[in-house]
């Protein structure tokens, strides 16, 4: 049997499986435009830091409601490489079958190229509308030609409507790239569709949206280059957009009617320190503490080790903070 073939012979036999789930595997409308605003978002647990699918599917709902395009799964924020193969395939699944017409971009970069391979053909075979890849993670400052491998051995076992992104985070992968690279990826591979860069240095962010073809979507995943994003007519996954939906959903609004983005664009910035002031940062806690305030649940949403729980101090400030924000938007 040849090596497509045995491609889509797996491709099947996923797609079997995941049948058997009750997911549908039909996807939703794939956005024209690349000015998309996807959230990074963060996903649920339990007390017993257990994936918890009926509040995914509330978060969902509220963060579509509140004017998201789409969701980034289990990236950074979602904590995707503190979960294992069948938790992160079932949370895909979950989000799949709640997506309320939000656009989904699944993350399923691991270390090794056998799970990634494993959980992107999962990902394309259940509905979502691409898949965001991270380099091998675990062994610092590769050489470009082992990350050009790693991703060629990916990328030959996906079929070619697979969407496929780069997930650029050098602060957490040790892996940096420059405009060279993405623009080899991109003469290479068809179905490569972008980048997000979460590095969040403005003149690296600039190269990489001049320096590459221009059918690429330069994703920023960062709220300093959201407006270089823009510009450049490109779209955010943004951590920020799990709490401050509305405020980011604004911006957008503004760029879509063609008028000044600045006035809204300061107004998140506004919100970010006013709650940055009452202890709201990257803590992932204070991140899904704050959001089930925002939505008014009262669900337990944990991250998980190795990440702190917050005291009672620092969820009363974050109390504050909300109550805050609930009146600038």
């Amino acid at each position: 049997m040849d090596s497509t073939r045995r491609m889509f012979v797996g491709m099947g036999a996923v797609s079997a499986a995941v049948a058997a789930t009750g997911v549908s595997a039909a996807p939703a409308p794939i956005p024209a435009a690349k000015d998309t605003f996807w959230i990074a978002a963060t996903t649920p647990c339990d007390r017993n830091y257990a994936f918890d699918a009926a509040a995914y599917a509330e978060q969902l709902a509220w963060w579509k409601a509140q004017g998201a395009d789409g969701v980034l799964v289990l990236g950074t924020n979602g904590e995707g490489p503190s979960f294992s193969v069948a938790e992160r395939k079932k949370i895909a699944e979950t989000a799949i079958r709640h997506r309320n017409g939000l656009d989904l971009i699944i993350t399923t970069g691991t270390p090794n190229f056998q799970e990634t391979i494993e959980l992107s053909q999962h990902a394309a075979a259940i509905g979502g509308d691409s898949v965001l890849i991270q380099p091998p993670f675990y062994y610092k400052n590769p050489k470009t030609e082992g990350i050009s491998e790693y991703f060629r051995l990916v990328m030959a076992k996906l079929p070619v409507s697979t969407k496929v992104l780069y997930y650029d985070i050098p602060q957490v992968t040790g892996v940096t790239i420059n405009p060279a690279f993405i623009a080899a990826m991109a003469e290479r591979y068809t179905n490569f569709i972008g980048i997000k860069n979460s590095h969040g240095v403005a003149d690296e962010f600039e190269a990489l949206s001049t320096q590459t073809p221009s059918r690429l979507n330069i994703i920023s995943g960062t709220d300093n280059n959201m407006l270089a994003a823009l510009k450049h007519g490109n779209g955010v996954i943004l951590g920020s957009g799990n709490v401050y939906t509305r405020l980011v959903a604004d911006i957008f609004a503004a760029h879509r009617a063609g008028q000044d983005v600045q006035p809204a664009f300061d107004k998140l910035t506004k919100a970010t320190g006013m709650m940055a002031a009452n202890g709201y940062g990257s803590n992932y806690n204070a991140i899904k503490y704050a959001l089930n305030l925002m939505m008014g649940s009262d669900r337990v949403n944990l991250a998980r080790p190795p990440h702190v729980p917050l005291s009672e101090g620092e969820k009363a400030r974050l109390r504050d903070g909300v109550a805050q924000l609930k009146t600038m938007i």
